[in-house]
């Protein structure tokens, strides 16, 4: 497969790097941290990431979408983790939109895509119950009602949930051999949502459902069928923050190797030591693997082949240790600066740990990975 991208792909990553690092820089993340605001994201931004398209990369054309693939999605998500710009594209765009494709009716989807490729709607996936990521363990319960459903339980680290228009939910009945899936609306009677700052700045939420009672047209795709949909939704979402693990990782040693060329200490430029050259260049290596994995698993998604659940944990995983190895250069290279609120750095390391706990670790993957392989 190859590794560079097409002139389309080229002229969107044009595109969303120069419309992101104008309207959307890492100053602009500061002062919506320095403000404590509630969405942790600028809405008038999104309004306009959606007037470009950038929303419904992989909305289908007829939902308004731009009918693209993973790679065109982790073109913008590595121009995201550039500029470290907080958007729902991650959650709403990416993840919620796949599982929508995956397992929604016409109807739903007709309803729901169009809302997410135009910005209007946000929807959040909400698939994990406890504190390390595990998609399987499902204590949410979903009771066949006179009407519908009814659903108990709870869920945390809803990424953008406390600013959800709604919520694809996972829950299983007892005794049902496979879990379901939700729509589950923001304004539901019974729904508790509550706000959970996060150290990267981007506010995530905790969900309460006590008794919510839904509709029979609620239900995506077949009762306790879902475990597909799930995993191609969570599949799609690791791929991309693998993506913007990349952009981040890619800045910081940017900037690091800048930085290097710069700073002189006994009488040359700290570059010239060979101790820091023989860093940076293990960490330039590193960076160019976990290209290769990230591009591997875009494409292996986009085509639907049996290898993607396996490429899917590799990027993440790799993508990763390569991020956190990065950021710890990027701040032990620049010094006490580096250890500074005022400098980046710490910014791009708080996010890089929050975005490699997200949707499994790289012990998660590990386990799945040998799994997926028979072990």
């Amino acid at each position: 497969m190859p590794l560079v991208l097409t002139e389309e792909q080229t002229l969107l990553r044009d595109s969303a790097r120069g419309f992101i690092a104008e309207n959307g820089p890492v100053a602009q993340l500061r002062r919506l941290r320095d403000a404590n605001d509630h969405d942790g994201f600028c809405r008038e931004l999104w309004a306009r990431f959606a007037g470009m398209g950038y929303t419904g990369v992989l909305v289908p054309e007829a939902h308004g979408g731009l009918g693209l693939g993973a790679v065109e999605a982790g073109v913008v998500m590595e121009e995201i983790g550039r500029q470290l710009t907080a958007s729902p594209f991650l959650a709403s765009g990416v993840v919620a939109a796949t599982a929508l494709m995956r397992a929604g009716s016409p109807a739903q989807q007709a309803e729901w895509l169009a809302a997410i490729a135009s910005g209007e709607r946000i929807v959040a996936p909400a698939f994990d119950e406890r504190s390390k990521h595990d998609p399987a363990c499902i204590e949410l319960r979903a009771q066949p009602a006179a009407e519908g459903w009814r659903l108990d339980g709870a869920k945390c680290f809803v990424v953008d949930g406390h600013a959800a228009d709604a919520f694809v939910v996972s829950a299983r009945a007892p005794q049902a051999p496979g879990p379901s899936l939700f729509l589950v609306p923001a304004d539901a009677a019974g729904l508790a949502v509550e706000r959970v700052a996060m150290v990267d700045a981007r506010p995530t939420a905790r969900l309460v459902l006590d008794g919510v009672a839904l509709p029979a047209a609620a239900l995506l795709g077949e009762a306790h069928g879902a475990a597909a949909a799930i995993e191609a939704a969570l599949d799609a979402g690791r791929v991309a923050a693998a993506a913007e693990l990349l952009g981040l990782a890619e800045v910081a040693f940017e900037r690091t190797l800048a930085y290097l060329k710069e700073r002189r200490q006994f009488g040359r430029a700290i570059g010239e030591f060979q101790a820091l050259q023989h860093r940076a260049a293990l960490l330039c290596t590193e960076l160019a693997i976990t290209r290769a994995a990230l591009v591997h698993a875009q494409q292996t998604l986009a085509a639907g082949g049996a290898e993607a659940a396996a490429a899917a944990s590799i990027a993440k995983s790799r993508a990763g240790s390569t991020a956190t190895l990065a950021v710890q250069e990027a701040v032990q290279m620049h010094g006490g600066m580096g250890m500074t609120d005022e400098f980046d750095a710490g910014l791009y390391m708080k996010r890089a740990r929050v975005l490699q706990e997200l949707w499994g670790d790289a012990d998660f993957h590990a386990d799945r990975l040998a799994r997926l392989r028979g072990y």
